[in-house]
């Protein structure tokens, strides 16, 4: 399930010069505000909270996710250039499943180490919080790397869908509409945070057990269709 060609490939898609550059700016972002929040403020858990949920989990982890879920698949799709790649002797969910694992890899570095690293900057991981928000990235990171590695198989538009969901929905609905936030991955990320932190600075609107099947549910549903959506793309190409 896994093919170490297809890896490679897509590690070399995602860090390229100009895709690396982007990745690398909203940790470097984070960071440098991490540090001058510290400098201002003080060590403060409620701020060091506040900024690791509004900017790095809420901001910084999905476009990291849309980056790289969608850049392991769409460009090729787009290019055409992922003919050459179906015409090889792999499976096609082995297509998908590699580049899943790639792209969680790639949203888990960029997002889930800077989260840390801002955390003790803040505060010294007073309460929890900075591992707390660190396994909520984690998480978040898988379920966005299947979400968004789907969208670069059905739509030439990925991008825009993506950082609309994550930005529109997620961000703007999910903070204005009570019944969003249970269609929220940031949501289902934060409810196993709270478990993590134990405290009452890290809160979901949604519980640990309904977090944990949705975050499962969409994990497996999308990797499963984007490996559909890939079979028929081969079968049109093939006729």
């Amino acid at each position: 399930m896994y093919d170490p060609t297809v890896a490679r490939l897509t590690y070399r898609a995602l860090l390229g010069r100009r895709r690396a550059l982007i990745l690398g700016a909203l940790p470097l972002l984070l960071i440098a505000i991490s540090l001058a929040v510290r400098a201002l403020a003080g060590a403060d858990d409620q701020t060091a909270a506040d900024v690791l949920g509004g900017l790095a989990l809420a901001t910084m982890v999905p476009i990291i996710g849309v980056i790289a879920g969608t850049g392991a698949i769409g460009p090729e799709i787009d290019d055409g250039s992922v003919v050459y790649l179906l015409s090889k002797p792999i499976k096609r969910p082995t297509i998908i499943y590699t580049k899943l694992i790639v792209a969680i890899a790639v949203t888990m570095v960029f997002s889930a180490v800077p989260t840390l690293i801002a955390g003790f900057i803040l505060n010294g991981n007073g309460q929890q919080v900075a591992v707390a928000y660190t396994v909520a990235a984690l998480v978040a990171s898988i379920a966005y790397a299947a979400l968004f590695l789907l969208l670069g198989t059905v739509s030439r538009h990925a991008v825009v869908f993506g950082l609309v969901y994550a930005l529109v929905w997620e961000a703007l609905f999910g903070s204005l509409v009570p019944g969003a936030r249970t269609l929220s991955v940031q949501q289902w990320s934060l409810a196993v945070a709270q478990k993590v932190s134990g405290g009452e600075l890290v809160t979901s609107d949604v519980g640990l057990t309904t977090a944990t099947v949705l975050l499962v549910a969409v994990t497996v549903l999308a990797t499963w269709y984007a490996g559909q959506k890939l079979r028929s793309l081969t079968l049109a190409g093939e006729e």
